[in-house]
């Protein structure tokens, strides 16, 4: 008889994590809080517009990639056209110049020696890093878990080539490489690219890294699509979803997960549970904080977040073919935006997605990193919620016109979602996106290392998705659903079997 797996939450992780069991031999079946699959992957109509609210770029786009195996075994990316863009991003600085980053590092350097032709020692510094980590795909390994000790040792002497460019940016903020530039614009850029405090720099060198080798594209078709296209793989393997199926309480019987109670007071029973639910959720609420030791209680009550997005979209009737796709300008004022000053925006034109938007006309996307607190407070009372929304969709509004001249008079919708828009939707702990917060001084340590996929006290449990692979984002959380059933394929003393569609 199949040995039966109940999986909390359709996110990617959740999707990933029914994909594999059913590969496997599991009988899985989803329950969903929400009526639709994606969790954070996701987007919403808006009078004929679909505003997405996911994929700006996707690793694993590239056809024989380690993460492009993956995403073919889930059934995502087949028969999807793929954007590689020239452009990761057009800095436009306070003096007036432009710095492009160009997805080709050859382009890039180029353009750099000539914006900035007294930073060449700088400049070829950062390029060579580049160049260095395009050499290497990012292996899909075993789980640490279950890893022999000679295949850790394979895999760590696979990365010795790379240890070098990974520690150096993985230790320095954006700023921190902003002081190596002496050139104005340069510095400016570097210093609000990805401005997210202490965060290393090695994101930034390592989306470039990815478009360079053109692996991190963008599926047409968006965030939803691409998560009903998982979906539909794992309908085809024959697992069960449940949507509008919330959660309340993970039963336990002698120590062992034993079923799920849902919202409407039905219990489900199976020989495990997964839960790619929101990490706190799980842990204090569907289990009453009962499974945890000190460490994992000082994490959740200690450890920075990523900071929540509130997400302000405009439905254009005009065509913007001609405007860059990502774009960051500096404001003619200052302005005050959730409580913060803003002295810049960035704005991203989704129009290259033919999909997202009526013919001829166009979608802009601003996304600004706030505290959930605030919103909280004002959700209290929704008449002062809502006309704050109003107030921020007409400032930025205003703000993107005075950018793009040619959309006014053109805005035939405005859509704007706020952290607690996501905490309801998708029930994220403080309405963060990405969860934990990597820093220059946690990127190599315990804290990223060292998270279990199960909590203390209790068998049978695994937990899956960006609250225990730092740092998020889809190909993490697509990894840890497919690295938990290798746990439980070793656990049982089943070879684990991965298939195409």
């Amino acid at each position: 008889m199949k040995k039966s797996i109940i999986i909390i939450g359709a996110g990617i992780a959740g999707l990933s994590a029914g994909c594999y069991g059913q590969m496997n031999g599991y009988d899985t079946h989803i329950y969903e809080l929400h009526d639709k699959p994606g969790g954070l992957c996701t987007g919403w109509k808006r009078k004929g517009y679909e505003m997405d609210a996911c994929i700006h770029w996707l690793v694993g786009t590239k056809p024989g990639s380690a993460f492009n195996r993956l995403w073919n075994e889930l059934g995502a990316l087949q028969g999807k056209e793929i954007f590689d863009p020239e452009e990761f991003l057009r800095f436009e600085g306070s003096n007036g110049k432009t710095f492009v980053l160009y997805t080709d590092v050859d382009r890039l350097e180029q353009h750099m020696l000539e914006l900035a032709p007294t930073n060449v020692e700088a400049i070829k510094d950062f390029t060579a890093g580049i160049r260095t980590l395009s050499r290497w795909d990012v292996p899909l390994l075993k789980p640490r878990e279950i890893q022999t000790t000679i295949e850790s040792l394979k895999s760590l002497m696979g990365m010795l080539p790379f240890i070098r460019p990974l520690r150096k940016y993985g230790k320095i903020s954006g700023r921190d490489l902003a002081s190596r530039f002496s050139d104005p614009l340069l510095n400016e850029a570097f210093s609000n690219i990805f401005d997210l405090g202490d965060f290393p720099v090695l994101f930034l060198v390592m989306t470039l890294v990815w478009m360079n080798v053109r692996d991190a594209g963008y599926p047409i078709g968006g965030s939803l699509e691409f998560a009903r296209s998982i979906e539909r793989r794992y309908l085809d393997l024959g697992g069960e979803i449940s949507y509008r199926a919330r959660v309340e309480e993970i039963l336990v019987d002698g120590g062992r997960s034993a079923a799920v109670r849902l919202q409407d007071g039905s219990e489900h029973r199976g020989d495990r549970i997964i839960s790619a639910a929101d990490g706190h959720a799980t842990i204090f609420e569907m289990l009453g904080g009962k499974y945890t030791d000190k460490k994992l209680r000082k994490r959740y009550r200690e450890a920075q977040l990523f900071r929540p997005l509130v997400q302000v979209s405009l439905g254009i009737s005009a065509d913007l073919s001609g405007e860059p796709n990502l774009v960051s300008f500096p404001l003619a004022s200052p302005i005050e935006i959730a409580g913060e000053t803003r002295r810049r925006m960035t704005v991203e034109k989704k129009s290259l997605d033919a999909t997202l938007a009526p013919p001829g006309k166009s979608i802009l996307a601003v996304t600004l990193l706030c505290d959930y607190s605030y919103w909280e407070r004002l959700y209290q009372d929704k008449e002062r919620y809502d006309s704050e929304k109003l107030r921020i969709a007409d400032i930025v509004t205003r703000e993107v016109e005075s950018r793009f001249p040619a959309i006014a008079g053109h805005v035939d919708v405005v859509d704007i979602a706020t952290p607690v828009t996501w905490y309801r939707y998708t029930n994220n702990w403080q309405g963060s996106y990405q969860g934990w917060l990597l820093t220059t001084k946690n990127v190599f340590s315990s804290f990223t290392r060292g998270m279990s996929k199960t909590l203390p006290g209790l068998e049978d449990f695994y937990m899956i998705g960006q609250w225990v692979m730092p740092g998020g984002g889809l190909p993490p959380a697509s990894q840890s659903g497919r690295d938990v059933i290798q746990i439980i394929c070793n656990e049982d003393g089943k070879v684990f079997q991965p298939s195409l569609p």
